[in-house]
């Protein structure tokens, strides 16, 4: 290939990812309804902070976050990002569709994590609609190969407000012109007690499924479905965090296949109770899995108020798709067609007694 033509493919390819990152202005959002608060960036579609009362009436933000867009340029945690295109791992960063396999971008020891080396979560999203009593709704472009994944995409997120003491979170996704996988999440890290009151061992928490995708050694499901009775991983009654964490090696993050499940309809999927501060919260949606991770891999992470992030800091639930369902054919398809919407919802209820 000659010089000129090599110049001329640099270009269009730097023209191309111009229009696709479309660069707006990063800028910080507010929803608020009575003592009810909410701040958002429209980078990575980031929730930065929840603010709601205690048992007392006392006010805290629960979600674990940072002070400054920088920290969230340089952020490795996915504090409260909007995860996509395909959420959680992609076992040895390829899988086949219609006959053509895809190699993607490489980011956790030969694996895809959380949309490739920058995800969703690391783009500038627009602002399609804000009010702040109301609601807020982000939009993106992903362009045709963008981190190795077929076609286009049009995405889109909504946070509202419903009611004094919910917020809805609704989660849309359009292919344009080719199949493609689509698993997206909401990544918020979430104590109770507050972001900076220490760990989550001590928080209670059911979760409304029976049955778990075990992995191997690289958090890659193996294929197969286990029931959780009798295991560390059994929440079909409420328990503490804390109180069967050491039987395992060390940590949850483990996909939960979630019972009673509707496309259609929201199933209650997880509900976390902290004693001290008396807040509770339930999530609802409409996904087949809940991945339950206790940040086991947070140290000294330098987080907003001067907080300091360290094991097992905050809770992240993450209703999804099951990880690397593109390369097991027993799991829930995660390919969206042209012509199709993906739709995915869910609801914090957020009470305190």
């Amino acid at each position: 290939m000659s010089k000129v033509l090599l110049l001329l493919c640099f270009l269009a390819e730097l023209l191309l990812l111009a229009q696709a990152h479309e660069h707006h202005k990063i800028g910080f959002y507010e929803l608020k309804r009575g003592n009810f608060m909410l701040n958002f960036t429209n980078y990575g579609a980031t929730i930065i902070s929840v603010i709601t009362p205690d048992k007392h009436g006392n006010l805290a933000d629960i979600v674990l976050g940072y002070d400054s867009i920088h920290s969230y340029e340089n952020d490795t945690c996915y504090f409260g990002a909007l995860i996509g295109r395909v959420a959680n791992r992609i076992g040895g960063a390829k899988f086949t569709l219609d006959g053509k396999t895809y190699k993607l971008s490489a980011n956790d020891h030969g694996n895809t994590l959380h949309g490739g080396i920058r995800g969703f979560s690391d783009v500038v999203w627009s602002v399609k609609s804000h009010k702040e009593d109301s609601h807020i709704t982000f939009t993106y472009n992903s362009f045709e190969n963008e981190e190795g994944f077929p076609g286009k995409l049009k995405v889109s997120v909504t946070y509202m407000f419903i009611g004094t003491n919910k917020l809805g979170v609704k989660m849309i996704a359009k292919p344009v012109d080719k199949a493609t996988p689509v698993n997206l999440a909401q990544h918020s890290y979430w104590n109770l007690r507050g972001h900076n009151s220490g760990d989550i061992l001590s928080h209670i928490v059911q979760i409304f499924g029976s049955h778990i995708t075990p992995v191997d050694k690289e958090l890659i499901p193996t294929g197969q479905i286990q029931p959780v009775k009798g295991t560390p991983y059994d929440f079909l009654e409420p328990k503490e965090v804390g109180s069967q964490i050491h039987e395992l090696p060390g940590l949850y993050d483990m996909n939960y296949v979630l019972d009673k499940r509707s496309k259609e309809h929201l199933s209650k999927v997880v509900v976390v109770r902290d004693p001290v501060s008396g807040r509770n919260l339930e999530l609802w949606s409409n996904q087949v899995g809940l991945q339950f991770y206790t940040s086991v891999m947070l140290k000294d992470i330098k987080g907003k108020d001067g907080a300091i992030y360290h094991k097992h800091a905050g809770i992240v639930m993450e209703t999804q798709g099951f990880p690397d369902s593109v390369n097991h054919p027993n799991f829930p398809s995660q390919v969206v067609n042209p012509g199709e919407i993906y739709k995915h919802y869910m609801l914090y209820r957020f009470t305190a007694s």
